[in-house]
């Protein structure tokens, strides 16, 4: 994006909405360097906290300002009302992650995309691959996350909507684990499905999370 606005000559005010977000390192919560987002150490999921995308909130409120004084008002009293919903859905994740038994919190992904999530909630994340959808998982990692989950009696493995399903079709398939249902993670649904919305992709991931975490 910096070459992108560098090489258009333009003379825009430039915002950037993860302003302030605190974040976290890749190889933190065992990830690769798949995305190359001009940060390659920095895990780039931080919309999977709600706390994040509140900064996201409150730094393009700001920006429009910035950019349009004329129109503050207007600005300020739908960032209030977007956080107020933003606020309400953090405590209904807060509250659904808490009604899952403590020791059932462990879940398989596609790959490693909520880190985020993972901090913020507290249920962990287990990928078979690293942050980028692209990068392939060998046999020698499928093995190993096989193995984990029996291990761990990990109870459920998640597809989610930008991936291949067939690794954790394979991985649920050996395991014994259970596909507990699709997570929208990089990408939302359409405008009519699940996850057209942020609030509704988060909601979406918390119900398909507690229904297979909660029994």
């Amino acid at each position: 994006m910096s070459r992108l606005i560098k090489s258009s000559g333009t003379k825009a005010l430039v915002v950037e909405a993860a302003k302030g977000v605190e974040p976290i390192k890749a190889e933190e919560h065992g990830q690769d360097h798949g995305h190359d987002h001009g940060h390659a150490d920095v895990d780039p999921h931080a919309w999977q906290s709600v706390a994040n995308v509140k900064r996201y909130v409150t730094n393009i409120r700001d920006g429009l300002i910035a950019a349009d004084p004329a129109g503050k008002a207007a600005y300020e009293a739908n960032a209030a009302a977007y956080l107020e919903r933003l606020d309400a859905l953090d405590r209904d994740v807060k509250a659904a992650v808490e009604a899952i038994p403590r020791d059932r919190r462990r879940i398989i992904t596609s790959h490693d995309a909520f880190g985020y999530f993972q901090k913020a909630y507290g249920v962990t994340f287990v990928a078979p691959q690293g942050v980028s959808t692209e990068a392939e998982a060998s046999a020698k990692d499928v093995a190993k996350i096989i193995r984990q989950i029996r291990r761990e009696k990990i109870p459920a493995v998640f597809l989610e909507n930008v991936s291949d399903p067939r690794l954790l079709e394979r991985i649920a398939k050996e395991s014994g684990a259970r596909i507990g249902g699709r997570l929208y993670s990089d990408a939302l649904s359409g405008a009519n499905g699940p996850a057209g919305t942020y609030i509704d992709m988060m909601r979406h991931n918390i119900r398909a999370l507690s229904a297979a975490l909660s029994s």
